[in-house]
């Protein structure tokens, strides 16, 4: 296999399935050689199986590509430092971390339990810190010895992270953490030669059968716009040496559409120049709401 990520290493972490089994493949179709992750969990993150990832490398090595499997618990965070020593004893290196992986528990707020509330959070958030934090340390020991790595983080958000989605507060207020930790990290890692962006995907898999799935639903025929397939191009871009000048970005993909999102940024204000009194904060704040854009409205609603 040759292209634009020729002879690069890879970790895909979730990637038995859904988007992170088409994010490996198409990693692999451009030339990496990837770590596939995968804890094969259900879509609730209950149940083991290591048939998912195993399945995924036998496919990308039937098309004449390197691949391993991988079933560590990327919530783990002795798991996913081994995960990370993996992929560099195995193939020599690493340069690509793609973060995937997660389940939902949707619930209305009112009827979240605090395990709920404490899973999701896991296998998410702290699931994209601690191969973060890992694949982080080597690539800042590559560079001290001078040996700079064009090294790629591609972090998972989604919508519902950005705008807000009704069910689902656990899992929106795991993803707009991810959005945060990418600004983060893009701000802090750039001395090592690495860039991080996220990836806000709109596509049909498993995490998305329930709440959206008439939205989701597969075509009769013509363009697929929800297939997993089309988020892919878009990560095996960003993990290329060609993508050194994007970084602390969030992307959001939905079929052949590709939108950079905005984010949070200072909008109208007014100093006045002391302390406000809680009278005037009434009068003093809607005149700079009647200045700001409308929020967009949060996914449900």
């Amino acid at each position: 296999m040759t292209g634009i990520l020729q002879g690069r290493v890879a970790i895909v972490t979730g990637a038995g399935r859904g988007l992170g089994r088409e994010h490996a493949l198409e990693l692999a179709r451009h030339g990496a050689k990837v770590v596939v992750n995968d804890l094969g969990t259900s879509n609730e993150g209950e149940g083991l199986s290591d048939q998912p990832a195993h399945e995924v490398v036998r496919t990308i090595r039937a098309a004449g590509g390197e691949a391993v499997a991988n079933g560590a618990d990327v919530a783990d965070f002795d798991a996913a430092r081994e995960m990370v020593e993996q992929a560099i004893e195995t193939f020599g290196g690493l340069d690509i971390l793609v973060n995937n992986a997660g389940f939902v528990r949707d619930r209305m707020l009112v009827n979240t339990s605090e395990e709920e509330w404490d899973a999701v959070i896991r296998v998410h958030l702290k699931g994209h810190f601690a191969p973060m934090r890992h694949a982080a340390a080597y690539w800042r020991s590559e560079s001290k010895a001078a040996r700079t790595r064009a090294a790629r983080i591609i972090n998972t958000t989604s919508g519902a992270g950005l705008q807000g989605s009704i069910g689902q507060g656990t899992y929106s207020a795991a993803k707009a953490g991810i959005a945060g930790l990418t600004l983060v990290a893009a701000a802090e890692m750039g001395r090592y030669g690495v860039t991080v962006n996220a990836i806000a995907p709109s596509a049909r898999t498993r995490m998305t059968e329930g709440p959206f799935a008439d939205k989701m639903a597969a075509p009769e025929s013509g363009f697929d716009v929800m297939h997993p397939g089309n988020v892919s191009p878009v990560v095996a871009w960003l993990a290329s040496e060609d993508a050194a000048d994007v970084t602390g970005r969030v992307v959001e993909i939905e079929g052949g559409r590709i939108c950079v999102e905005n984010g949070w940024a200072h909008g109208p204000a007014h100093d006045l120049g002391e302390r406000w009194s809680a009278e005037a904060v009434g009068e003093g704040l809607r005149a700079l709401l009647r200045q700001a854009p409308s929020p967009e409205p949060v996914y449900g609603a």
